[in-house]
C-alpha cells in the first residue's frame, strides 16, 4: 500500500483517483468544492483534506488534474499547495494539460526542495477515466517517471516517458492538434454521406477497416451523425488546449493551419452557446 494524494477531482481526476484506491493504494483527496470530495470519499473511502497541503502532508507521491497553469501554479506553490506540506512528497504527477513553460518551471522548483515533478498529460477522454484505459505522455526525471510509473499504471493503458521536464505537454499538444484534424475531417466526411444519401452506420463501418479509420470514427461517428454531443471531452476545454498550442508554435515556429481553422469553428459553437458540447459538435457547423 502506497500513501498517495490526489488533488482534483473533475470527470477525469475522480475516476482516476478511485483506481488508485482499487489497486489498493491508501488515497487523500482534495478538490475546490469539498460536496465532490465528500462524495467520492463515500464512494471508494479513504480521506479528503482541506487544502493541497493538507492532502500532500504524509504521502509519497501526490497526483493532479485540474483546469490550467494558474490551477496547478496555486494548488502546487500556492499558500495552501503541496510545497507547503508539512512533510513534502517523493514525486508530484501533474495530469493537468498545460504548458510546457510551467512544467519546466515546477520541476525546478521542485528540485530544489528535493522533490520530483513529473508533467503526465492524459488522453483517452471521460470513459478512458473511467475504465482505466488512459494513455500518459510524461517529461521529467528517468527515476521519478520509473517510481510513479506503477501507480499510473491502475488507470492507463499506456504510459511513457517521453523526455525532459515539459516533454509530456509537448506531446498532448501534439495530440490535440492530431485531434482537431481528425474531427474536422470525420464531420465532413459523415455530413458528404448524408447529403449524398448514402448509410453512415454501413460507410462508417467499412472505412473504418481501411486507411481512413481512427479512434474518432470508430467512437464518435455514429453519434456525430445522430447530432449527439454529450461525450467526453467540452469544448471549452479543447479551445483552451489549443490556445496552449499556439503559444508554443509562436515560439518554436510551427504553423497550425488546420488547427486555427478548427479553433475559430469552436469559437462559433461558444458563441451560440454550446461549450459543454464535445468536440465531434464540429459538425453541426456544416448542417447550417
Amino acid at each position: 500500500m502506497t500513501r498517495c494524494a490526489f488533488i482534483g477531482l473533475g470527470v477525469m481526476g475522480y475516476p482516476m483517483a478511485g483506481h488508485l484506491v482499487s489497486a489498493g493504494h491508501d488515497v487523500t483527496v482534495f478538490n475546490r468544492s469539498s460536496a465532490r470530495a465528500d462524495a467520492w470519499v463515500g464512494e471508494h473511502g479513504g480521506r479528503s483534506a482541506s487544502s493541497p497541503a493538507e492532502a500532500a502532508s504524509g504521502a509519497e507521491y501526490v497526483f493532479l488534474c485540474v483546469g490550467d497553469d494558474p490551477d496547478v501554479r496555486e494548488v502546487v506553490a500556492g499558500p495552501d499547495g503541496v510545497f507547503s506540506a508539512e512533510t513534502l512528497p517523493k514525486v508530484i504527477v501533474d495530469h493537468t494539460t498545460a504548458s510546457a513553460a510551467l512544467a519546466r518551471e515546477l520541476f525546478d522548483e521542485a528540485r530544489s526542495r528535493g522533490v520530483g515533478f513529473v508533467d503526465a498529460p492524459i488522453s483517452g477522454g471521460q470513459a478512458g477515466a473511467e475504465n482505466g484505459l488512459l494513455t500518459v505522455m510524461c517529461g521529467g526525471h528517468p527515476d521519478d517517471f520509473d517510481a510513479v510509473r506503477p501507480l499510473i499504471d491502475a488507470y492507463s493503458r499506456a504510459c511513457n516517458l517521453l523526455g525532459d521536464a515539459g516533454s509530456g505537454q509537448l506531446a498532448k499538444m501534439v495530440n490535440q492538434i492530431c485531434i482537431a484534424g481528425l474531427v474536422q475531417g470525420l464531420s465532413e466526411g459523415i455530413n458528404f454521406a448524408q447529403r449524398a444519401g448514402l448509410d453512415v452506420a454501413a460507410v462508417v463501418d467499412t472505412i473504418s477497416k481501411g486507411a481512413a479509420g481512427s479512434w474518432q470514427m470508430e467512437n464518435r461517428a455514429q453519434t456525430m451523425a445522430d447530432g449527439f454531443f454529450d461525450y467526453g471531452f467540452a469544448l471549452d476545454w479543447m479551445r483552451k488546449d489549443l490556445r496552449i498550442c499556439f503559444e508554443e508554435a509562436e515560439r518554436n515556429g510551427s504553423l497550425l493551419p488546420v488547427a486555427t481553422m478548427v479553433d475559430a469553428a469552436y469559437a462559433q459553437l461558444q458563441q451560440q452557446g454550446h461549450g459543454r458540447w464535445d468536440t465531434s459538435s464540429l459538425i453541426e457547423l456544416l448542417r447550417k
